[in-house]
């Protein structure tokens, strides 16, 4: 199976959690990590600021391959439909990019072995994984987790059906 540069996407109206990572047969290496930060009431400003700030981000680290988390809807809707906004505004940002999407509770499993893990737990696992020197802050473990969850996913589908590597 061959390598690929992976960008994980953590999305939110307020902050979008990036993490890039560099999947190979020998194992993940950490590349760029972090959080474009949003302020302001104007929804369209801030998902404009998104869809920027994610550009220059692929500009820098070219990933092939694009890992989101799924949007579920728990008990607020409004909520929901703002982080389904932010998403979109991502994946416009990463046009012609292949889009792989991951529920949470499978991220968590890839992750920490629980898809019950706490943020916590899910920071301490990706420092781990990924031999960094201190625990990224929440949206960007979150946006590494989801790039290290494809990569797990890539893994198993090579061996799998090794004609076919997503």
């Amino acid at each position: 199976m061959s390598g690929a540069r992976i960008i994980g996407i953590d999305p939110g109206s307020r902050i979008t959690g990036y993490g890039v990572i560099e999947a190979m047969p020998a194992g993940n290496r950490h590349v760029a990590s972090g959080c474009i930060r949003v302020a302001g009431d104007d929804m369209a400003g801030r998902l404009h600021a998104i869809v920027e700030g994610l550009r220059e981000v692929a500009e820098r680290h070219a990933p092939a391959e694009v890992a989101i988390e799924r949007v579920f809807v728990n008990r607020n809707v409004e909520s929901a439909l703002k982080l389904g906004q932010a998403r979109g505004a991502a994946l416009v940002a990463l046009p012609g990019i292949p889009v792989f999407e991951y529920a949470a509770t499978r991220v968590k499993q890839a992750t920490t072995g629980s898809g019950k893990a706490s943020k916590s737990q899910v920071q301490h696992m990706v420092r781990l994984l990924l031999g960094l020197p201190e625990a990224p802050q929440a949206d960007e473990a979150d946006a590494l987790a989801v790039a290290l969850c494809h990569a797990h996913s890539r893994d198993m589908l090579a061996r799998m059906r090794p004609d076919r590597t997503p």
